[in-house]
């Protein structure tokens, strides 16, 4: 290095060792960085609490240079109802320091701030109720640390400033009691592990209020929330739970007091759109304000408003609807509630006493519209004295509707209160030589259990939440235009889910849904793109039915049932039978009746002409055989009639079966006599011999027996038996007779297929045998007829349904008995009675000449 540099190095190195050396010469300082806040409202005392108000709504925007530090905001905008919250505070801790149960010896002081609604400023604050605002001085050997400086704070009003407190001061466990912040986010305690509330969460709100929509039948509504913590939130769980409960949202938006009036246009827009006229808002007091403002600005009126906690009971909402938006509005309250003494504290305002003057004067000169006189010069129309009295004043500062809140406030105070006199080990005294740490003032509130003098109980939940109560509040205006908040019910949180809400007064309510309810007989098909309260109501389809109302499906009828016209109910189908009672039932009982008198009147006929040739030619005992038979045909027809029963299925197949084979083999046994006769006239022959009586009566007997056997086999193997058909009539069941084994049916009808088809063969070949009354003749055309008929049946039978198919089977059964009757018996019957002198030997041998 050069020997010029050094100087230069020398002289650099000589004013960093003064520099040094006067700083350790002053005392260290721990300064705070930023402007310090003053407390709006404090008092000195043994323990200190916290206050977080915002006594100002708003403050004025300055735009910022960034060129000097930032201004302090500039609160505008006095808000009462703040003050009143600040009021029932002081005046808890003043009942408590006169009091001789509670904190005994001990005095609690405060230290209330003005956050002017901003979230920034409730932050800056927090700190401040945490830290201190003096600028400590310390030795370098110690920590730059001091005690807190309060061990509990009451507040914030809203949620969203909650939120943020709660999540700055919850290291240091310092107790943050809220009477008015309601959102369920703030009950996770893994965020925000010091935050307690004396009104009880959103999470119960939202379904409760879900509740009450549902309970009115709403089930197409739209939605309004803040944009902040509160608003989100509540509305998020309303959303959910109203999913669950069948309530669609038509539009659901947000917005914040800040909002530009483009954005609030847009929501007006919406509302005038939209079909559904039920507005759920979960909305806070001062987004409410300016919601009514823009809503009385279009008139919209005719909407049935569902109202939070935050604005439905608050008489200042109601007060500025003057043009009736609000009219007939209803929600969820906190229960009324009264502390005595709080209002004549509340009125007893006097600014030159207060410990800070500054806020005491605003508010009383925004009160009195007075000035308090500052110049001598300055010329002021009202000038405040200070001594006014608020007793005959009517305003909202000392209108008290909002006592419940009020309550929550005094209630806060007292459960901190309980808390340090439960630590301090208080009975007539308090031991002052515990430490207190708010970690352990924490514990303690959790663990409270306490009735205020109006005698609510009062506890905190794991969750830091009293229990869920609320009153269900309805807005009724009166004559003069004031509005009543009229109690209509109540919801309990801790009752059973079906008992939660109880609405004790009922009143005519709109109607608001997407889609009409589906009533019964029909089913709900949602409407494609649309939420699900949106769809149509179809008609069930034939056979089915839905008996209540907003039914999703339709349930098909049982078997034996059909839906009504109406389609809300089955029926029982009617069962359908060939009945005696109806006229296919009696022509076809009296056509059997008549041919069951028509044989017997033949059989009398041929019984009284017995001895004359005519009968005596035509093998008298096979007629009589037959003409048995044939009554027997005529009459089991009549057992295919009436209700089908296990005895009457078995008896209707089998009787018609032997009866009609008995009938035939007597045809058959008078056609192979003839044949046999015939043959006997050559010469030679034996026949005769071979087919007299004997072997007559044994060929009918044996005939007949094979179909008995066959009739046995079937009712013993798989008999008909009586069943329900339910194909061929949708509305109708048809009672009929099962076949049981179609082998035994067709079996029966086959052989008597045969034995017409043997009889008609036989009475063919002798057809043109030379006697005059040949009967041959005769059976051959009544073997043509019943072949034709019982042909004709099968396609008949198979294709006619119900009752039908039975009628043909006993047509075709009369049919051919009148065949076999009129074509054999009534010829004879004709000469027997009007042609007596041709019943003659001669005559029936063919041996008269014919001229």
């Amino acid at each position: 290095m050069k020997p010029s540099v050094w100087p230069e190095h020398g002289c650099a190195l000589l004013q960093l060792l003064l520099l040094v050396s006067f700083s350790l010469s002053e005392e260290s300082l721990c300064r705070q960085r930023g402007d310090p806040e003053i407390p709006q409202l404090s008092k000195d005392g043994d323990i200190m609490l916290g206050g977080i108000f915002y006594f100002h709504s708003s403050w004025k925007n300055i735009e910022n240079t960034y060129t000097q530090k930032p201004l302090p905001l500039e609160c505008i905008s006095l808000n009462f109802r703040e003050f009143q919250f600040a009021q029932a505070m002081r005046f808890a801790i003043e009942e408590i320091n006169n009091s001789t149960d509670l904190l005994p010896g001990i005095s609690l002081g405060y230290h209330i701030y003005d956050t002017c609604g901003s979230i920034v400023r409730s932050i800056k604050v927090a700190l401040a109720l945490n830290n201190g605002n003096d600028n400590v001085s310390t030795t370098s050997e110690e920590p730059c640390t001091r005690p807190i400086q309060v061990q509990a704070i009451v507040g914030e009003t809203s949620s969203s400033p909650s939120t943020a407190i709660a999540t700055v001061i919850g290291p240091f466990h310092i107790p943050l009691i809220s009477h008015f912040a309601t959102c369920a986010c703030l009950s996770d305690k893994s965020k925000y592990q010091s935050f307690l509330r004396t009104i009880p969460s959103d999470y119960y709100q939202s379904r409760a209020l879900a509740q009450l929509v549902k309970h009115f039948g709403w089930t197409w509504v739209g939605a309004i929330c803040t944009n902040d913590d509160y608003g989100n939130n509540g509305m998020a769980i309303f959303t959910e739970t109203a999913e669950q409960l069948g309530i669609c949202l038509e539009y659901s938006v947000s917005f914040f007091r800040t909002d530009s009036t483009e954005k609030l246009e847009k929501i007006i827009n919406i509302i005038k759109a939209s079909t559904s006229k039920v507005i759920v808002a979960f909305v806070s007091h001062l987004d409410m304000d300016v919601l009514i403002h823009e809503l009385s600005n279009h008139n919209l009126t005719g909407y049935q408003w569902v109202g939070s906690e935050s604005w439905i009971f608050d008489s200042q909402i109601a007060a500025m609807d003057k043009n009736h938006i609000l009219d007939g509005a209803i929600g969820l309250s906190i229960p009324k509630a009264h502390v005595s003494g709080l209002k004549e504290f509340m009125l007893d305002v006097k600014p030159l006493n207060s410990s800070n003057n500054d806020l005491f004067i605003e508010f009383y000169e925004a009160l009195f519209s007075c000035k308090f006189k500052k110049l001598q010069s300055e010329k002021i129309q009202t000038e405040c004295t200070g001594h006014e009295d608020l007793t005959g004043v009517e305003n909202s500062f000392t209108e008290m509707s909002l006592m419940p809140i009020l309550n929550n406030v005094y209630i806060g105070v007292y459960a901190v209160a309980h808390a340090l006199h439960n630590i301090l080990k208080c009975n007539k005294t308090c031991n002052t030589n515990v430490q207190l740490y708010p970690f352990t003032i924490l514990q303690h509130i959790f663990k409270i259990r306490f009735k205020t003098k109006g005698g609510l109980e009062v506890y905190f939940n794991e969750y830091g939440d009293p229990a869920a109560k609320y009153e269900i509040i309805n807005w009724q205006p009166r004559d003069n235009g004031i509005m009543d908040f009229v109690t209509v019910g109540l919801y309990d949180a801790s009752l059973p889910a079906d008992k939660q809400l109880n609405l004790q007064n009922k009143t005519f309510v709109p109607v608001s849904v997407c889609s009409e309810k589906c009533p019964p007989g029909t089913r709900k098909v949602l409407q494609k793109g649309k939420p699900v309260c949106c769809h149509d109501c179809l008609r069930c389809a034939e056979g089915e039915m839905s008996n209540f109302t907003d039914s999703v499906t339709c349930v098909r009828c049982p078997p034996e049932s059909w839906s009504n016209d109406r389609r809300n109910t089955c029926v029982i189908k009617e069962a359908v039978f060939l009945s005696y009672e109806e006229i296919m039932g009696v022509l076809l009982t009296a056509a059997a009746l008549f041919g069951t008198c028509m044989t017997s009147a033949v059989a009398l006929i041929f019984f009284r002409n017995r001895k004359t040739p005519l009968v005596r030619a035509n093998n008298s005992e096979l007629s009589f055989l037959l003409l048995f038979s044939l009554t027997l045909c005529f009459l089991c027809s009549l057992t295919f009639i009436g209700r089908p029963t296990e005895w009457s299925c078995m008896l209707r197949h089998t009787t018609f079966g032997i009866t009609f084979v008995l009938c035939i083999s007597c045809v058959l046994g008078k056609t192979m006599v003839v044949l046999m006769a015939f043959k006997a006239t050559l010469p030679g022959s034996n026949v005769m011999k071979l087919f007299g009586p004997t072997q007559q009566r044994l060929s009918v007997l044996g005939f007949t027996l094979i179909q008995v056997i066959i009739c046995i086999l079937w009712l013993t193997i798989s008999p008909p038996f009586p069943s329900k058909n339910f194909k061929e009539f949708k509305d109708k069941i048809i009672l009929e007779c099962a076949l049981g084994s179609a082998v035994g049916f067709w079996s029966v009808l086959g052989y008597i297929g045969l034995l017409a088809m043997l009889c008609f063969i036989f009475a063919f070949l002798a057809r043109k045998l030379p006697d005059n009354f040949n009967e041959a003749k005769f059976i051959t055309f009544s073997m043509l007829i019943f072949c034709a008929v019982w042909i004709t049946f099968i396609p008949a039978y198979v294709s006619s349904p119900g009752k039908f198919s039975v009628a043909v089977e006993i047509f075709a059964i009369l049919a051919s008995s009148f065949g076999l009757l009129i074509c054999i018996f009534i010829p004879k019957c004709y000469i027997m009675l009007l042609k007596p002198e041709k019943n003659t030997k001669k005559n029936v041998m063919g041996k008269v000449s014919q001229k």
